[in-house]
């Protein structure tokens, strides 16, 4: 119930309210109307924030009188927490010396390659990831970081083991029998059995396996 010449309260504007204010201010009306109309479309074409996403990219290293190597690399950031990722990933004997010809030695998780062996390397291929398949990396990571010593074997768990792994990890098809102390020919192996996958996942591919040097024998 109301009392007097009290109405309820009410956000939209009366149909004869609007009427009035027309005939009041007759040539501010369109100037508005148009203002309104600019600001839904600038509002309407706004820049949408991109989603974040790491890049992971596969590594060989052969030449020159470094120990051959594998290993990977992770630049993006988060989706989840915008974290910015910048790191490098590889598994090597603690200590290169001859003990690893002859049986297990101590074997360590490094991320410290530096800039010039990274850019003095052969990248293979690249693939973005998103934040489950970052975890499925890490994941891996932290499980080669925590075996139980001696857990470096030259012939049998050694850099193109631990990048097979991330590689299987993320659901590319792996084959440690052949190559697995040559890291370039099997990073070159394992980008062609895994092409139509990497293809799928818009990876970008650096080396034409087609133009480079016949693989050595494994």
């Amino acid at each position: 119930m109301h009392v007097g010449n009290s109405r309820p309260r009410n956000d939209r504007a009366h149909p004869a309210d609007t009427a009035a204010l027309r005939r009041r201010f007759p040539g501010s009306w369109p100037v508005a109307r148009a203002i309104g109309l600019l600001a839904a479309l600038l509002l309407g074409f706004a820049p949408i924030p991109a989603s974040a996403a790491v890049e992971l990219t596969f590594y060989s290293k052969e030449l020159g009188a470094s120990f051959p190597h594998a290993f990977v690399t992770m630049h993006g950031s988060l989706d989840r927490s915008g974290q910015r990722i910048d790191v490098d990933y590889g598994f090597t004997a603690k200590a290169v010396s001859p003990a690893i010809l002859f049986g297990k030695v101590t074997g360590e998780v490094i991320s410290d390659h530096g800039a010039a062996y990274i850019r003095g390397s052969d990248k293979h291929f690249s693939l973005m990831l998103d934040d489950p398949d970052y975890d499925r990396v890490i994941g891996t990571v932290e499980r080669w970081r925590k075996l139980p010593q001696p857990s470096y074997d030259l012939n049998h768990r050694n850099c193109v083991h631990f990048v097979a792994s991330i590689a299987e990890a993320l659901g590319m098809k792996v084959d440690t029998s052949r190559f697995i102390k040559k890291p370039r020919s099997f990073l070159e192996a394992l980008t062609e059995a895994n092409r139509p996958w990497l293809a799928s996942r818009k990876a970008h591919f650096y080396r034409d396996v087609s133009q480079a040097a016949p693989a050595a024998r494994p």
